[in-house]
């Protein structure tokens, strides 16, 4: 199917380059893109989504919503154990 969308140029450079840089057509890359994007499923309502780690859960005392504090955390170099 052929349509007309409209894109910001910074976003379209960029999109072009890594379409070349991937021996790719821009139709495919953004095809691709889309795919990817709508196939990806949702956080549940009112949630969102968090990467899960190895052990998959977080330590004890750690709160997602303290960005300082995981910082703390990776600085000491103790986020894995």
């Amino acid at each position: 199917m052929r349509t007309t969308i409209r894109l910001d140029d910074a976003l379209l450079r960029e999109a072009k380059a890594r379409a070349a840089r991937s021996g790719r057509s821009l139709n495919q890359f953004i095809e691709e893109a889309v795919r990817a994007a709508v196939m990806r499923k949702p956080a549940p309502p009112g949630r969102t989504a968090v990467p899960v780690f190895p052990g998959g859960e977080l330590r004890p005392g750690v709160s997602l919503d303290r960005g300082a504090d995981l910082l703390a955390l990776m600085d000491e170099g103790d986020v894995l154990r």
